[in-house]
């Protein structure tokens, strides 16, 4: 056969086409995926005093950037990220430098155990009342060493205040609004439809005030947030926190097993005393308000319990009430690593939705009760986090630092 003779190739010289810096978005898949990464790391730490997401305008929703980096334009860095202060941590993804908890005014690792039980007292009809006040305000939050965040707050935290309540209080919440626009407080639970906090049922525009009131049921792990519109950008902005009911044991006397679980939930009760509970709001912060969120914690401090690392007495079970409010992405996760756990939907049962698992996932406002126990393990530092690497890489990383009695 002869030989088959092959058309031929014609290259032509590409020319090198020029790129305007400022036309460069590094959004956080460039960040994680692009040039920007070195020494082989998955994560570029952020850092330094200068770099700020500069505040938005709170009247139309414009941002503006402000970024230090030389010869670097807002237009170019969006974010306000100072590319030459990103570095690695001993080769590690964790941020470098430090969060001032002082200035934001509230504390990643008190935020854990820090329960709000409102002013008790004790209605004609015997029935517990519960009351709370909480303010919506405006108000810049670190959330990463040198990231800064316009964020609109409950009480001046994001996550706000974690309220807890038992089974059958009445519970009311003054709510004011210092804010330059309206804002409610929508809780997942049962109650009627003036007290949803929507607009047209309990907003109150800037300067005003509403009351909510509704009897605590059901029982669970349930959340609050502002559902003004547009309700992404009042969710992500930071208004959301915990709403936690604790179990009536009275109401469990017949089935025993299902009273000394509800006994074990109760604040206060020597059964509660034995766990170590933590509230663990899952969130993300998008610093450039283009809808992909740059950063993502628990309880809104990049990395904070990598650096410092939740301590655990290995003698005690973990009960973490966990939240997922994340906007822009649409599930969460947690994932433990060398153990397993049992975990209740929504913490509306007595026993687990689901025995012997090591990630579960959440859609927005989904939630539930993990609970772990550490009784066999040996010492050292246990790590969970988001299961989605990017969200891990990006700030939810986290670890317990199990020990033995008297930790």
């Amino acid at each position: 056969m002869p030989p088959v003779k092959l058309p031929q190739l014609h290259l032509t010289r590409l020319k090198p086409t020029k790129v305007n810096p400022g036309q460069l978005n590094p959004t956080r898949r460039r960040l994680l995926g692009g040039s920007l990464l070195a020494g082989g790391a998955s994560l570029l730490a952020l850092a330094g005093s200068g770099s700020r997401a500069q505040a938005q305008n709170h009247d139309n929703h414009q941002a503006g950037y402000a970024a230090d980096t030389p010869g670097t334009s807002p237009a170019a860095n969006p974010a306000g990220l100072d590319h030459s202060k990103m570095r690695l941590k001993h080769g590690a993804m964790t941020t470098v430098g430090e969060v001032d908890h002082a200035r934001n005014g509230f504390h990643p690792v008190e935020m854990l155990t820090d329960w709000d039980r409102g002013v008790v007292s004790r209605l004609p009809d015997g029935r517990t009342l519960r009351e709370f006040e909480v303010t919506a305000e405006e108000k810049e939050i670190e959330i990463a060493p040198g990231i800064f965040f316009p964020a609109w707050t409950y009480n001046g935290r994001v996550p706000g205040p974690t309220l807890r309540v038992t089974e059958g209080d009445l519970v009311r919440i003054r709510f004011i609004n210092n804010t330059s626009m309206p804002h409610t407080m929508h809780f997942h639970g049962i109650h009627s439809a003036r007290m949803d906090g929507v607009p047209g049922a309990g907003e109150p525009m800037p300067g005003e005030e509403f009351t909510y009131e509704f009897e605590a049921k059901p029982f669970g792990c349930h959340l609050y947030h502002c559902h003004s519109f547009p309700l992404k950008r009042h969710m992500q902005k930071g208004l959301y926190g915990a709403f936690i009911v604790d179990p009536d044991p009275e109401k469990q006397r017949d089935n025993p097993e299902n009273y000394a679980v509800a006994r074990s939930r109760l604040l206060g009760t020597p059964e509660n005393d034995h766990w170590q509970e933590f509230i663990m709001v899952m969130n993300g912060f998008d610093t450039n308000f283009d809808e992909e969120n740059e950063i993502y914690a628990v309880n809104s401090i990049a990395h904070a319990y990598s650096n410092d690392p939740i301590r655990v007495d290995k003698t005690r079970p973990i009960r973490v009430y966990l939240v997922n409010v994340t906007e822009f992405d649409p599930i969460n996760s947690f994932h433990l690593h060398g153990n397993f756990f049992d975990y209740y939907d929504h913490g509306t049962t007595l026993s687990p939705t689901h025995r012997i698992i090591d990630t579960v996932m959440q859609c927005q406002a989904q939630r539930g009760i993990v609970e772990i126990s550490f009784a066999e393990h040996e010492d050292g530092h246990y790590m969970f986090h988001a299961h989605q690497a990017e969200f891990a890489e990006l700030g939810w990383m986290s670890h317990f630092q199990v020990e033995g009695e008297g930790a």
